[in-house]
């Protein structure tokens, strides 16, 4: 049973509707997307959220510095280290040091990493599919929108 609320503790406070706060609502049904996919890439990949960002990204981007991974995939820096890890222990994922900078590490799919990739890519794109098919007509709209906070120094 729910406790009622109780109407003391905003008395003082100024009016806040958080239900229409953008931040909270993008970062709730981000989440909401992000778990709908993680649940079937866990069940049959056994791969974690962060792991499935490593791999996708440098599926996208090819051979990335750790320190480029940590910033595309929007992960703190040991989240990302600890994926790239155990991807690279699992055999998905090389580690060789950047030319550049040897204390830089650069990762890469493997062979057995692509093939990895080239199961779950299809499955994402069922599933971009099928929130295309529930946002509709808003699509391109939803993604302007998108597209303009991203670039938005906020």
């Amino acid at each position: 049973m729910r406790a009622a609320a109780d109407p003391d503790v905003s008395k003082d406070l100024p009016d806040f509707d958080l239900a229409r706060f953008l931040p909270y609502r993008v970062t709730v049904v981000g989440e909401h997307l992000s778990a709908g996919l993680a649940r079937r890439y866990r069940a049959e990949f056994g791969i974690s959220v962060a792991e499935w960002r490593v791999l996708v990204h440098l599926a996208d981007a090819g051979t990335v510095s750790i320190r480029d991974l940590e910033r595309r995939v929007h992960l703190e820096k040991s989240k990302a280290s600890r994926a790239a890890s155990r991807l690279a222990r699992e055999g998905y994922v090389t580690k060789v040091p950047d030319l550049s900078d040897r204390r830089l590490v650069c990762l890469s799919l493997s062979d057995r990493g692509r093939s990895l990739m080239a199961d779950l890519l299809p499955l994402a794109a069922a599933y971009q599919a099928r929130l295309e098919a529930v946002v509709g007509n808003s699509l391109r709209d939803l993604e302007a929108a998108l597209d303009r906070l991203m670039q938005e120094d906020l």
